[in-house]
């Protein structure tokens, strides 16, 4: 009895390869973006890992008021706020 082999997964390589020639080919269509397009990229992830942070510092003061604990609670989230802004920077980042 023989056994008939199934489709071989996709190699990581050629799969790389073909989503570098799909950019290629996007980037000669539609050409370099513009400085303005670049710059609001880098504010708009600026925005996506300060924000995280900001919301962790404020929620975690407020708590800290409310429980009367010095840095108990602020310090913990904003460390939270600054892994869910990478996380989602990241995330971003991949998407484009």
């Amino acid at each position: 009895m023989t056994v008939t082999p199934g489709p071989n997964p996709p190699d990581p390589m050629v799969a790389g390869a073909r989503l570098r020639r799909e950019r290629h080919s996007l980037w000669l269509r539609d050409g370099d973006g513009s400085v303005a397009r670049r710059l609001g990229q880098i504010g708009v992830l600026g925005w996506i890992v300060v924000l995280p942070m900001l919301t962790g510092i404020f929620l975690g003061r407020w708590l800290d008021r409310w429980l009367h604990s010095g840095l108990f609670c602020t310090a913990p989230l904003l460390m939270l706020g600054a892994a869910l802004g990478c996380w989602s920077a990241w995330r971003w980042m991949q998407s484009s």
